[in-house]
């Protein structure tokens, strides 16, 4: 008799993604298998990977032992983290975002007083590297009989933070200038933090699962205001074309902190 998909996704977690003689509890299992498949929905084009030390080679068995999710899911090393990509959804997302500008990238510089937008220089920059990883996607895209591949690609020029804000869908990311230093100017700045959740209903009505957690400086968010909404929008019909995930919400709070870590 086959397992029931709860105890399916449990067991091909505790199974393949333990870091020493650690798995995943049952809870955390499904939190990251609703992850996942809100990735292969088109939710979201990717997902970090943030569970516990799990590699590339035991995330891509894990996912391999969950089946067919629909879609050519990609598991993509960046230094030593792990995302797990929906491709074809990426590909696309990333396109956009270098001809239709629908990433804002906000300048949080230790040496500010203040967040503000990046200059023009360091918006070519950043989408030069965007381009970068494109262009490695793109090639892995080519050959449609890959259902779930695997690939590493790496830059030291790289701002991780600003890329996995792009690669994660954030309409908005932090810039600053990594080699130098990874301090910021948004201690003590009020902050708008967009949460989205979502309840997993192919498990549970009960099950509710984070999709996004961002956030913007309050001072600019009046001129961000249309393309995040607009960016909601797109989520929300995104939502009502899928049956995994039901009843989508879209909060918002400000926050400010004495310390922000990106």
């Amino acid at each position: 008799m086959a397992k029931p998909f709860p105890q399916l996704l449990i067991d091909a977690a505790q199974r393949h993604l333990r870091a020493g003689k650690k798995g995943l509890s049952r809870s955390s299992s499904l939190q990251l298998a609703g992850k996942i498949l809100a990735v292969a929905a088109g939710l979201k084009p990717a997902f970090l990977y943030d569970y516990n030390l799990a590699g590339r080679p035991q995330i891509l068995n894990y996912v391999q032992s969950i089946g067919d999710l629909g879609c050519r899911l990609h598991i993509l090393s960046i230094a030593d983290h792990v995302l797990i990509i929906n491709l074809d959804m990426t590909v696309q997302w990333l396109e956009m975002v270098l001809q239709d500008n629908k990433v804002v990238f906000v300048d949080v510089s230790a040496a500010r007083t203040s967040p503000g937008f990046c200059d023009k220089a360091d918006v070519d920059s950043i989408k030069a590297h965007i381009s970068e990883i494109l262009n490695h996607l793109k090639a892995l895209a080519v050959d449609p009989s890959w259902v779930l591949s695997s690939s590493s690609v790496f830059s030291a020029e790289w701002n991780l933070c600003t890329l996995f804000g792009v690669l994660l869908g954030y309409p908005a990311a932090y810039s600053f200038p990594a080699p130098k230093s990874f301090d910021n100017c948004l201690s003590l700045t009020p902050l708008r933090v967009f949460t989205v959740q979502t309840t997993f209903c192919r498990i549970s009505d009960d099950l509710r699962v984070q999709l996004y957690s961002f956030s913007v400086p309050e001072n600019l968010y009046s001129r961000m205001k249309t393309g995040i909404e607009e960016w909601s929008e797109t989520l929300q019909d995104a939502s009502r074309l899928q049956k995994d995930f039901s009843d989508l919400g879209i909060t918002s709070e400000i926050v400010t902190l004495e310390a922000v870590a990106l």
